[in-house]
């Protein structure tokens, strides 16, 4: 498919918030960057819990041993939280170490490598809000290597593994429009043109690949059709011929004056 015309080696992902505009300019290059990643991530607040009025004095001990046991001395829950959000920053900045790796053995056409690269990325990206951006470039990267490598079916798989975490991921849309156009998937290959188009109305490369694909896409539905109307021809003079009769000892006869049309036995 033309929409493509030359790979690049990074990109800033359109977040789904961003503006059309925005969109269509993180298109323009083929292998995906990394930008600073957001360290706004839900954490759930604690629940007070407080006595009855009418405990005893010797309950409220033994909810207060509790939590002393619970809770030892030197342990502090909001150390314990800014430790492991440590943690997962840190595994963050590997992850996107390692895409960057994978960028550099893409450049240098080791496509294979590259894929590790990227899926070792994916393993070491932490699931939170953060990591969204570098794990969705990281399944885009690895369709287009896949598409470099022809396995067509594989770049459709991340290319929507990485849109189902960015829905205005316009260059996955592209990368798995031209796979659907390699395999004949026109009309898949034009729905995924027309969320571009949703997503970024002036775009003429989205718009002009489908006036191309529609007709190729009409043509494939009539072959389609034949194909099917053979077979069930072939499956009724399978059954017909017991009888010594054939699907052409029937046709069908349109009435002019209704437009409903009536089955004729012929010998």
């Amino acid at each position: 498919m033309a929409l493509i015309q030359q790979e690049e080696t990074e990109e800033k992902v359109v977040n789904p918030s961003e503006s059309a505009k925005t969109a269509k300019s993180s298109a323009s290059s083929n292998v995906d960057d990394h930008k600073e990643a957001s360290d706004g991530f839900e954490t759930a607040s604690d629940t007070e819990l407080g006595s009855d009025a009418e405990d005893t004095h010797k309950e409220r001990e033994q909810q207060h041993q509790h939590q002393e046991l619970s809770n030892p001395p030197g342990t502090d829950s909001s150390e314990e939280a800014s430790h492991d959000e440590e943690l997962k920053q840190k595994a963050l900045a590997q992850a996107n170490d390692a895409k960057l790796e994978g960028n550099k053995l893409f450049g240098d056409g080791q496509f294979e490598e590259a894929l590790s690269k990227y899926e070792l990325a994916l393993q070491i990206a932490p699931d939170m809000p953060s990591s969204i951006e570098v794990r969705s470039i990281c399944h885009s990267n690895r369709g287009v290597c896949f598409m470099k490598l022809g396995k067509y079916e594989d770049t459709i798989k991340e290319c929507t593994k990485a849109l189902e975490l960015n829905p205005a991921y316009l260059k996955s849309l592209v990368r798995r429009g031209e796979a659907h156009e390699k395999l004949e998937h026109f009309e898949e290959a034009i729905a995924d043109m027309k969320k571009i188009l949703e997503i970024d109305p002036s775009n003429d490369q989205a718009r002009r690949t489908i006036r191309r694909l529609e007709p190729l896409a009409a043509e494939k539905r009539e072959k389609m059709k034949e194909e099917m109307i053979g077979k069930l021809k072939e499956m009724g003079n399978s059954l017909l011929g017991r009888f010594g009769m054939s699907v052409d000892n029937f046709q069908a006869v349109k009435d002019p004056n209704t437009g409903s049309y009536s089955i004729s036995f012929q010998r």
